[in-house]
């Protein structure tokens, strides 16, 4: 692969060659256009890790994203720079910042209500024996897109499809920004989900797979298996960064974690080089301000680690023959820090018992939805007659709810694309108004 053609900067959905050069170039241009989306937006009202809460320290997906995009706009920019005259002509450091960043502040961009475990009340519902009838006459690939329901293959339907041109081009966004936002470019056929193996593209999108693989230039593995464009692996870079840091910060806040256990491990990784300012702070003033400022410093060493790691690993990145991730390949005490971060949260923050009483609740919200949505559609699908309940639900979807004649794996999308759109007291709220509990 070629930076020319990875940095692609025309327009999905468009014909027309964006112009570079400008004070605001089309890569700065997909960051206000991801901003400004509705679909953004409702991250703020979606879980992080933690239930939403009271505490308004706590991270929702919405500040999750923007500190991922901070951090990601710090990776491409200093990655540019290092980069150098190897950088196609006309595009400069601070564009490549740009591009990682609209991929990160759109990473989350698919998820349902509720996290990670929005998504797999979703795929054990369809899943479910008692809900096998629903999948009747569903191609076996179309049947596992919604099995495997996946957060990266939403998202970008969301991109693509769903906001502001709705099935024309969707946000249009460059193709450099769409190929860096491809984590996994290939579609369900490519993925185990019980080894939790994960997948980008459901079969509606493949084509535009197909698109944006050609246009970034892409080398193709196999029949609709695309390796990663580079700039991926800082998108995942940021992400993990602030997983591993963020995550720790809720935890002290919620008193899963005690304060010293993450000063303790922040300060292996800084070793002499403290900031002045630490100094300058007691025990009396709050952990958070104490550990944000370990933490400024320690996303610092990060960023340079794996900037450094980028370059070293260029070659490799190009021929898509890097294996695994950019953290696992920078300076033993930076990947060493991040293991044992998510050991930490994974031992002490996701096990906490008052998140996985919510999750469970999440279980029963979200295939609560799904039932009442899916009878709705299959008496539609059917042609004879709906009755008024199902016509109220399928009016809540607007104009581009499913309609007599259409087949049922695009009927199921726009359900699925309804649900997965919800926050998380909305999808509590109409669950409830459903099933006759709230008026």
């Amino acid at each position: 692969m070629d930076w020319k053609t990875l940095l692609n900067a025309k327009r999905f959905g468009e014909h027309e060659s964006a112009e570079l050069g400008e004070s605001r170039t089309p890569f700065h241009k997909d960051h206000d256009r991801v901003i400004f989306s509705s679909s953004f937006r409702r991250l703020e009202r979606k879980t992080q890790v933690h239930p939403l809460s009271d505490n308004d320290h706590i991270h929702s997906r919405l500040t999750h994203s923007l500190e991922v995009s901070c951090v990601g706009r710090s990776l491409g920019a200093q990655v540019g720079e290092m980069l150098g005259d190897r950088l196609p002509a006309g595009l400069s450091p601070a564009d490549l910042g740009a591009i990682v960043q609209a991929a990160c502040l759109a990473h989350d961009i698919g998820n349902p209500p509720f996290g990670h475990t929005g998504e797999d009340a979703i795929r054990h519902w369809f899943r479910d024996s008692k809900n096998a009838a629903f999948l009747s006459g569903l191609s076996t690939e179309q049947v596992k897109d919604f099995q495997t329901f996946e957060g990266n293959a939403q998202g970008l339907r969301i991109l693509t499809q769903l906001e502001y041109h709705r099935f024309d081009g969707g946000m249009r966004l460059t193709y450099a920004t769409l190929g860096s936002f491809l984590k996994y470019p290939w579609h369900s056929g490519y993925q185990d989900p019980l080894k939790g193996e994960k997948f980008g593209v459901y079969q509606s999108e493949l084509a535009f797979l197909n698109e944006i693989a050609q246009e970034v230039g892409l080398i193709k593995i196999e029949q609709n298996r695309y390796c990663r464009h580079p700039l991926v692996y800082l998108m995942e870079a940021a992400d993990d960064i602030c997983y591993a840091i963020i995550d720790l910060e809720d935890g002290v806040e919620m008193n899963l974690l005690q304060y010293t256990e993450v000063e303790s491990l922040l300060l292996g990784l800084i070793g002499e080089d403290v900031p002045s300012s630490y100094f300058k702070t007691t025990s009396e003033d709050p952990a958070r301000r104490r550990l944000a400022i370990l933490r400024g410093k320690a996303i610092e060493i990060m960023v340079n680690a794996v900037a450094d790691a980028f370059i070293e690993q260029e070659q490799a990145l190009l021929s898509g023959q890097l294996s695994g991730d950019l953290i696992a390949l920078t300076n033993p005490k930076v990947a060493d820090c991040i293991a044992q971060a998510k050991n930490m949260a994974r031992e002490k923050i996701f096990k906490d018992p008052k998140k996985a009483l919510i999750e469970i609740g999440a279980y029963t919200t979200l295939g609560s939805l799904l039932e009442s949505f899916l009878t709705a559609v299959d008496e539609v699908l059917a042609g004879d007659g709906v009755s008024y309940k199902s016509q109220r639900i399928l009016d809540l979807i607007g104009r581009h709810a499913p309609q007599a004649g259409w087949d049922k794996y695009r009927s199921y999308l726009r359900v699925v694309d309804y649900i997965a759109g919800m926050t998380d007291a909305y999808a509590v709220e109409l669950a409830q108004a459903i099933r006759g509990l709230r008026l």
